[in-house]
């Protein structure tokens, strides 16, 4: 038989959905970092929604667009007051720096000092005297990363603003829009819709308190051996092993590296006493705290964290590691819906003996004859 020719409206429509795929593609990627916002959006949105509804109940009269403005310039004062507490010390402890730094400078020389007896035993100080010039010709071509520094803040003020802003919208306007996308489709549906996206929400807010819990504990423990160790700046160096410890995985490595540098440049008892402890604390986290959070929340096994985590640090950077498990878990609920109701069974209904749901209408059976 002859072969029969493709229609020529074939062939524009199959160019046609290329072309379109292509420039979505295409849009998608220019405008990547302002997804990457909306989407981090959502999620602030998502945890801050229930402080809304609750503050709606219990002041009945009090307007939507009030409570949000509430508890959105609560949530600013708070990361505000966080702000703070690293940029005060920082400025006031600069200006010290700047003070001694001649002092600091005569003692490393002269092999003095916990800085200098440091040095002196790493050899250290042999080689910044035998490389001063190459030292001098680095520090100098630092004006360019310090460029890029400032463009880099430059754009993680803006990116926070915006994302602030696009939060206040949803959880204002969420509702709204949700409701009324509902209402072009059927019931049952749409209360699947509801029942799954609550599902989802769920699982956000379970793993950002988990999480944000577990660092509270990371930081005060962190900041009661370092002043008991005499450590100076104890409460800066906790406050930020508590911030890098919301990065999963890695973020309690990150600080520990950071907290047993300052311990060990204090004294070499105060850093070998932050090394224990942070082993032992690392333990315990890892065994105990995280798998209860994540066996409570998002149910993930270790090896889907740590894949969810690599694949988003590589996206979205240190931001997308932040996200990788919520997200992750709101793709396991979604799955977990289309696996239920492939097998006849809605999200979350328990089961009887003869594999049917509970709550099931008896007189709405796929078996019943026809």
């Amino acid at each position: 038989m002859a072969a029969r020719p493709v229609p020529v409206r074939t062939i524009l429509a199959t160019i046609g959905l290329v072309l379109a795929t292509y420039v979505v593609i295409e849009l998608v990627v220019q405008a990547r970092r302002v997804l990457i916002w909306a989407v981090i959006a959502l999620f602030l949105a998502v945890s801050l929604h229930p402080a809304v509804e609750a503050l709606q109940r219990r002041v009945p009269r009090c307007r939507r667009s009030v409570a949000t403005l509430l508890v959105f310039l609560a949530a600013a004062a708070a990361v505000g007051a966080v702000v703070t507490l690293f940029v005060i010390p920082l400025a006031q402890e600069g200006s010290r720096f700047a003070d001694r730094l001649p002092a600091m400078i005569k003692d490393v020389r002269a092999g003095r000092g916990p800085v200098g007896n440091l040095l002196e035993r790493t050899h250290a100080l042999q080689y910044v005297q035998q490389h001063q010039a190459q030292i001098r010709a680095f520090a100098t071509g630092l004006s360019t990363p310090a460029l890029k520094f400032i463009r880099s803040a430059t754009t993680a003020v803006t990116g926070a603003l915006t994302i602030f802003v696009l939060a206040y919208l949803m959880v204002l306007e969420g509702p709204k829009a949700i409701a009324r996308s509902l209402a072009l489709v059927d019931e049952a549906p749409a209360a699947r819709i509801r029942r799954v996206g609550a599902a989802c929400a769920r699982t956000v807010n379970g793993y950002l308190t988990g999480n944000l819990l577990i660092s509270v504990i990371c930081g005060l423990l962190t900041y009661v051996v370092l002043l008991a160790s005499g450590v100076p700046f104890a409460g800066l160096l906790a406050l930020f092993v508590a911030l890098t410890d919301l990065i999963p995985l890695v973020g309690a490595t990150i600080g520990a590296v950071v907290a047993s540098t300052a311990a060990f440049v204090h004294s070499l008892p105060a850093g070998i006493g932050a090394i224990v402890f942070f082993i032992v604390y690392q333990q315990a986290e890892n065994h105990l705290l995280q798998p209860v959070v994540l066996s409570r929340t998002v149910k993930l096994n270790p090896l889907t964290v740590l894949l969810a985590i690599l694949i988003a640090a590589e996206v979205a950077g240190i931001l997308g590691a932040l996200l990788a498990i919520p997200v992750t878990g709101i793709i396991q609920v979604v799955l977990g819906d289309l696996w239920a109701h492939r097998g006849g069974r809605p999200l979350g209904l328990p089961m009887r003996a003869d594999n049917s749901p509970e709550n099931a209408d008896p007189s709405d059976r796929s078996d019943r004859p026809e």
